[in-house]
Parts: C-alpha cells; sequence; structure tokens
C-alpha cells in the first residue's frame, strides 16, 4: 500500500504521457557506436586524508556486500516472489557526467556494473536529496516522454506500478538510500569532447521521491546485463575502463562500444591479453559471474575446494562475481581463511590483534626503527582460461589509522566479489557481452 501510495503521488506531477514505441538499442546498431569517458572517483573531491579514503571505501564494500547477500538469500527463499522484489543494490565507486534533454543538461552519475536503471532526481520533487547538480526538469525539454505501463521497457522493471497508464518504478539500494518515480525516455548525450555522441531515446527513471545519500553524484548508470542497463539499451555490447588508485586524484576512463578494445597500440601493456567467460547466475542474472578456479600464494596453488567458488544450483548463492561497484575483494570465507594462513606463514610479522574498528582482518604490526626488509608473496587469482597476476600495490595496503601492513582483501559469509580496487587497478578490463567474455591487460592506467 505504500507503495502505490507513492505512485498515487507521482503520478500529480506528470506531464502528458506520449507512449514512444523505438528504443535506443534499434537506432544505435551499427558497430561503429562508441565513446570515450573520464571517471572520478566518488572520493577524489571530499579533502579526505588516505585513512579516510581507505574506511570510506571498505565501508561501502561492506555495505555492497550486505546488500547482494540478501537478495541473493531472498531469492533463494522464495524464487518467485522475490522475482518482483526491488533491487537492493549499494551504489558504485566512480562518477560519469551524462548530459540529458534538449538542450543537454548534464548531471553526475554512478557507473555501476552490479545494477541496470538508470535514474536521477527530477523537478519538482515531493521528497530529494543533495546532488552536486541542478534537478533534472522534465517540463524543460521538449525531448522527454513518460512510458506506458504496456511498454516493454516498463514490463522489464523489478516490480513495475501503474497509475493512469504511467509506468512508476522504485529501488532500493543496500546503504537505505532509495528512488521512486516515473519510467520516460529522452535524449542522452555521453562522452568527452572529441568522443561525444547523443542517443535520441534512453528509458531511464525520473525520481520525485529519493532519500539516503548519493555519494557526490546526481543518480545512476546501470552497465549490468538486464534490459534497463546502459549496455543492453544501445545495444553495442562492448565497454571497458582502465581505474586509477581511489587513493590518488588522477581520473580514470570509459570505452564504450567501438572504443572499447585491448590491442596494444591503446593500452600500453605490459603482458599479454587474458580472457575467461562470463557465466549466468539466474538468482542474480545482472552481475557479472565468473568460474574462479583457485589462489596461488609465491606459485602454490592453495587446497582450496573448487565447491567454495561454485554458484549453488539450488539456489543461487555462493559464486564469484566481478564488480566495478565494490571497493575491494570479498572471498568466501573458506577461501579467505586459507589466504590469510598463507600470508601470516610467509610476511613473518608479529600478527596484528583484529579489534571492531579496524578496517581489515589481516594485518601486521611494522617492527620498530630501524626497518628491515620485509618478503611478501607474489599472488594470483585463477580464473578459467585466464591467470590474474597482481602487482604488490594491488592486494597490500597501510591502514593509515594503525599504520599495519594490511592484506586488502575481506572475508565473505556466501559467495566472492572482485572488487574495483585495488584488485583492478592499472588494469585494462574489458566486457564483451557479445561473446561473453571478460578480458584484462595490466596497463598504467594513470598514463592513458
Amino acid at each position: 500500500m505504500a507503495g502505490m501510495a507513492a505512485a498515487f503521488l507521482l503520478v500529480l506531477l506528470l506531464p502528458t504521457v506520449v507512449v514512444l514505441s523505438m528504443d535506443a538499442a534499434a537506432a544505435h546498431s551499427g558497430g561503429g557506436f562508441g565513446f570515450e569517458a573520464t571517471l572520478t572517483h566518488v572520493d577524489a573531491r571530499g579533502g579526505y586524508t588516505k585513512a579516510e579514503l581507505l574506511s570510506r571505501a571498505v565501508a561501502r564494500s561492506r555495505a555492497r556486500v550486505t546488500a547482494l547477500q540478501s537478495l541473493a538469500a531472498a531469492k533463494a527463499a522464495d524464487a518467485i516472489t522475490a522475482a518482483r522484489i526491488p533491487p537492493r543494490v549499494s551504489q558504485g565507486e566512480e562518477l560519469m557526467d551524462v548530459g540529458m534533454g534538449t538542450p543537454p543538461r548534464y548531471f553526475t552519475a554512478m557507473v555501476d556494473t552490479g545494477s541496470d536503471l538508470i535514474w536521477t532526481q527530477c523537478a519538482p520533487c515531493l521528497l530529494c536529496v543533495e546532488q552536486p547538480t541542478p534537478y533534472f526538469e522534465p517540463a524543460k525539454s521538449p525531448s522527454y516522454v513518460t512510458l506506458a505501463c504496456s511498454s516493454p521497457m516498463c514490463q522489464a522493471l523489478y516490480s513495475p506500478m501503474c497509475f493512469q497508464n504511467v509506468c512508476v518504478y522504485q529501488a532500493f539500494y543496500g546503504d537505505s538510500a532509495s528512488t521512486a518515480g516515473v519510467l520516460a525516455n529522452e535524449k542522452f548525450t555521453f562522452g568527452t569532447n572529441t568522443t561525444r555522441v547523443t542517443v535520441p531515446r534512453v528509458t531511464f527513471g525520473c525520481g520525485n521521491m529519493n532519500a539516503g545519500t548519493l555519494f557526490n553524484s546526481s543518480g545512476m548508470v546501470g552497465f549490468g546485463r538486464g534490459p534497463l542497463s546502459l549496455v543492453s539499451q544501445l545495444g553495442s555490447h562492448r565497454f571497458s575502463y582502465c581505474l586509477t588508485s581511489f587513493m590518488s586524484p588522477a581520473t580514470s576512463r570509459l570505452y564504450f562500444g567501438a572504443y572499447a578494445t585491448l590491442n596494444s597500440t591503446n593500452t600500453s601493456s605490459s603482458g599479454p591479453v587474458q580472457s575467461t567467460p562470463f557465466i549466468v547466475n539466474p538468482a542474480l542474472p545482472t552481475m557479472y559471474f565468473l568460474n574462479m578456479t583457485g589462489i596461488s600464494v609465491a606459485d602454490e596453488l592453495l587446497p582450496i575446494d573448487p565447491s567454495v567458488f561454485a554458484i549453488n544450483d539450488t539456489d543461487g548463492t555462493g559464486g564469484v562475481a566481478i564488480d566495478s561497484g565494490t571497493s575491494f575483494t570479498f572471498l568466501a570465507q573458506p577461501a579467505y581463511a586459507m589466504l590469510q594462513e598463507a600470508f601470516v606463514a610467509w610476511v613473518g610479522l608479529p600478527r596484528a590483534n583484529a579489534t571492531a574498528t579496524d578496517t581489515f582482518d589481516t594485518c601486521f604490526k611494522w617492527p620498530p626503527p630501524p626497518r628491515r626488509m620485509v618478503t611478501l608473496p607474489e599472488l594470483v587469482l585463477h580464473f578459467d582460461g585466464a591467470d590474474m597476476k597482481l602487482p604488490l600495490e594491488n592486494y597490500m595496503a597501510i591502514d593509515g589509522g594503525t599504520g599495519n601492513l594490511c592484506l586488502a582483501m575481506l572475508p565473505s559469509n556466501d559467495g566472492s566479489l572482485i572488487g574495483s580496487f585495488p584488485q583492478q587497478q592499472n588494469f585494462r578490463v574489458l566486457y564483451d557481452l557479445e561473446n561473453s567474455l571478460l578480458s584484462f591487460v595490466p596497463a598504467p592506467c594513470s598514463l592513458i
């Protein structure tokens, strides 16, 4: 009933309904379509210390993992009912400027590979939260049209609602943020000055009731596998990114469509391109799951049972997903315990006692001056057909609050997530949905 009340209030704000049948994918099916975009980390302009950056990133990661596990558990408990549950995920880590309307008005959107919906806050608002750009005003854009309840894109929502033939959406996020409004089509503009493209019709959520925090953004652009995501709507099923360290103010890069390639001329790579197939998790179909086969420490394969990384065929729990919206990698507890044991044996420093306020679970105390050399083992993540050899800075971190040396990974009670920082930093990562492959190659992202 609360949802229907929200729908009723939202309809009071609607302009005249116009039904649009042509989608962006039909308008842009050619292989040459694409653009480049600049990505800015959500905390880059906050003036935070390195210790604060680390603790904030871990807090966001924990919230996201909790949200995704809750969604998987709900679907496992009742697959039929859960199919209509609004998505509960958490915000991403990178921001991208997007133009909307005629003429284009730019807003800063969170880029998220773990969700599908594109949305921003719209005026007039019943309830809106603070954001860095003005609220989008549909009444000032002649290219704005709302969608009918019978439209395929409305039916693609997890829990579509309808009032007077107008499609109403709602979405909830793991940190108590939420958005609700009408589903509409609008002209979108993407890319930098040299690669700017305009798409006549993109379906998005025009939010009139929003709560929580947007982490310096004005909305969300989903890059997941569902029909409402930007990837699906534009019909150019390739995108890639190259992420700089979140400890640095340097921007990252996103490549879409024809610009998403990993050839040697545009990566300055330091190794061969490797590829591993995506696998589908029916319980979480929008996310990008991989077949992880093991972990090596100092060239020794840890004795992890393969079932630890497998998706449960019964309920869809478990598995390993790659997720740009989670800062740090979370490993299923049995795998994390073995990794922890291997590092404790190798590092040779006193173990720091973990407390509730610590950023990471596996940390070591630096000896007092004079400092001595510390030997750290090489870490490799193994996937079906590909090995991700991580540079030292991609799996070890100094906790700025304690000064301890820490393994920059965390344990998970259900399933594993390969996070964006630090594990994916300074890798060029390509999502090829047409061939169902994830490819990656080391690259100096700050120089690209």
